[in-house]
């Protein structure tokens, strides 16, 4: 049975991830700060690990044929991504293990290309994208040099899954059971989102598929690339009742940011609210076969039950 250690496994898009890769057989081990994991992922084996800590990391990927990179510090906490990239690098060349790790596109700065291809050129613009270009810069080096294999899948903002800390539960549905939906930009512009469950199945099919990939792959997730008009029909439908429609006051934090840091980081990357994305991929169906792709209406339904605000088929079901 092939191994596979998530590192973060307690992140919205770790415990998604392991859940997948336990549901296609794969021997979990779920590595977290505390060494404690929800209930959802019964059937994983439970490790305490810190990304911060290279040798504690080591030790506790020690056997595995694959470590998932789900490590993502908080948005003021970003001085942390080289160190763990390093000692995840670590890890895997320590145990001969296959690195598959998530991407954004932070990496192709302002103004963002209306559609990212897997040839779009890098031009990182704040500091969180030249973060993330160094990142991928040295697992592609590692992955040169034949001492690290990495799979990147690159993807839009993650909606779906329990947990919290996205744009979609901390913004667009933060007031929805007060009736409102809140648009964190122009209603009408096209945004690319991943809804996990998709992302995390597709993550399986490469792990299944590593006869078809190279030393370094990085790849596109093409998800929804949707309108919050579309989010907020889909989410009136799903609550079966009409929502008032309102914008994210981005002139308060624009007035705070000098005084608090999380806002500070925050509007550093707004652009990405204000200009129209989404990702293209010309090779992840032909690796892969069918690219996981969940109707509309059925994820955003799926992904208001996982943050407890109630559906019209949550009152079916309970009929």
């Amino acid at each position: 049975m092939t191994k596979i250690a998530i590192l973060g496994a307690n992140g919205r898009l770790g415990r998604v991830v392991a859940r997948a890769f336990i549901d296609a057989g794969y021997e979990v081990r779920a590595i977290t700060r505390s060494g404690k994991v929800p209930a959802e992922l019964k059937g994983a084996t439970a490790v305490a690990g810190d990304g911060l800590d290279r040798e504690a990391l080591i030790r506790t990927t020690e056997g595995v044929d694959i470590i998932f990179n789900g490590l993502n510090p908080i948005y003021t906490e970003w001085v942390k991504c080289m160190p763990m990239a390093e000692n995840v690098m670590a890890a895997c060349r320590a145990n001969g293990a296959l690195h598959l790790a998530p991407g954004n596109v932070y990496n192709f700065g302002s103004p963002i290309p209306a559609v990212i291809s897997e040839d779009t050129p890098f031009h990182p613009t704040t500091e969180k994208g030249r973060i993330r270009v160094a990142m991928e810069d040295l697992f592609r080096r590692e992955a040169d040099a034949g001492r690290v294999r990495t799979i990147l899948l690159r993807a839009g903002d993650f909606f779906g899954g329990t947990g919290s800390g996205s744009w979609f539960d901390l913004v667009v549905a933060a007031k929805m059971n007060k009736g409102i939906y809140t648009a964190p930009g122009p209603v009408d512009l096209v945004h690319e989102w991943a809804y996990l469950p998709d992302l995390a199945k597709a993550f399986v099919g490469l792990a299944q598929n590593l006869d078809k990939l190279g030393s370094y792959e990085a790849l596109n997730f093409p998800g929804h690339a949707v309108t919050d008009l579309e989010i907020k029909a889909a989410a009136e439908k799903a609550l079966g009742r009409s929502l008032k429609m309102t914008s994210m006051a981005w002139w308060v934090l624009r007035a705070g940011s000098p005084f608090v840091a999380m806002w500070r980081e925050i509007v550093s990357m707004s652009y990405l609210r204000f200009e129209p994305h989404q990702l293209a991929s010309a090779r992840l169906e032909g690796i892969i076969g069918a690219i996981p792709h969940t109707p509309l209406d059925q994820a955003v339904t799926e992904a208001l039950e996982d943050i407890g605000i109630a559906t019209v088929s949550d009152v079916a079901k309970a009929a």
